[in-house]
């Protein structure tokens, strides 16, 4: 067991997905009645899977979304594909087919186009807004932010992540987005980014699919 200080914004759901556990089993070990429910402040005790390290992860503070597990990322395994839910795969699969059909493996430097491209496949809806703005349009009934650092997020086929600026010069006005493949590496949207970092990147975001 080690402890764990709850901050702004995280979710039982993020935390189970980023330290290997289960969100059945944070509440259990903290006697949590609500797992929808924690107070930034306190302390989770938290009983590994393996992993002994943690991070900060990226979401923005303050943001929650459901610490229920239907829907969620967590499980048996932690978080991994065996994780997903079937509209997480959808989307996941999705996303390489735009990739895959738009640049390949070359960036075409029209990001929110495939994501977009992916989520009116996938989930038969279509986004607007560029890969900083793509976050603010996903709709609410479908999509929530999740609370989790790009290493966890990687692993989960099926998230849109999203950086409010990058290091190009288009980047810096648009930002960027894509989607998971789930294979702790590689994101798709315009083209298969085959080891996706935070380098250069700001305002990092996750959103999971609800439906």
């Amino acid at each position: 067991m080690s402890n764990y200080r709850i901050r702004p914004g995280d979710t039982l759901s993020g935390l189970a997905a980023r330290f290997g556990t289960t969100v059945s089993k944070l509440a259990r070990d903290n006697n949590i009645k609500n797992p929808d429910l924690i107070y930034a402040g306190n302390t989770l005790r938290i009983g590994h899977s393996g992993r002994d390290s943690f991070d900060a992860g990226g979401g923005r503070p303050g943001v929650r979304g459901s610490g229920g597990q239907s829907g969620g990322v967590s499980g048996p395994t932690g978080a991994g594909p065996s994780n997903a839910t079937p509209a997480m795969r959808r989307l996941a699969e999705a996303g390489r087919s735009a990739a895959l059909g738009m640049g390949g493996y070359n960036s075409q430097g029209l990001c929110a186009t495939g994501v977009s491209r992916a989520i009116q496949n996938a989930f038969g809806v279509k986004v607007w807004g560029n890969g900083n703005q793509i976050d603010n349009n996903l709709p609410r009934d479908k999509f929530k932010q999740v609370n989790m650092s790009l290493e966890e997020a990687l692993k989960i086929p099926g998230l849109v992540l999203t950086w409010e600026s990058t290091s190009t010069r288009l980047g810096s006005i648009y930002g960027h987005t894509a989607i998971t493949t789930g294979d702790g590496r590689s994101s798709a949207s315009d083209f298969i980014e085959s080891n996706t970092t935070n380098n250069g990147r700001t305002g990092f975001k996750v959103f999971m699919p609800t439906v």
